[in-house]
């Protein structure tokens, strides 16, 4: 089984930047542990900044992995091209945020992914990526 996981924007700055939100952990360390508790997945892991990126990596991911857990990050928010490119695709997208977005700022309430997803795990910290793992290999195993 294969699985992507693509962050977006800021993503790359976890375990420093805002830790009262995002948490003190780094990705890297939390993917390896990840990958220990999943050792029968082969996992693909991408981050970008960069929109264009980030829909380069979904059209390729998308037709080869079974199951892809993207946290778009700000992207969310504006990228009407993030969701064209998950409606694109074949391979389930769970969109996850660390963060509870709904609790937030206002602007974070819209999400131009939730609708193209097939479902959003948020404010769980980086508890939500192990649970869309565990949602992907379920639906493979239905």
């Amino acid at each position: 089984m294969k699985i992507a996981i693509i962050n977006g924007p800021n993503l790359n700055l976890l375990g420093k930047r805002e830790p009262g939100v995002y948490g003190s952990q780094d990705f890297d360390s939390y993917f390896s542990s990840l990958k220990e508790l999943f050792p029968q997945i082969e996992f693909s892991y991408y981050q970008s900044n960069v929109e264009g990126e980030l829909i380069n990596e979904l059209q390729s991911a998308g037709f080869s992995a079974d199951g892809i857990v993207l946290n778009p990050g700000g992207y969310t928010h504006t990228s009407v091209a993030i969701g064209d490119a998950i409606a694109a695709i074949s391979a389930p997208v769970i969109e996850v945020h660390i963060s509870n977005v709904h609790a937030r700022e206002e602007f974070r309430k819209l999400s131009h992914v939730s609708a193209k997803a097939k479902g959003t795990i948020c404010g769980l910290g980086l508890t939500g990526y192990e649970l869309a793992v565990r949602y992907i290999v379920k639906l493979a195993a239905d």
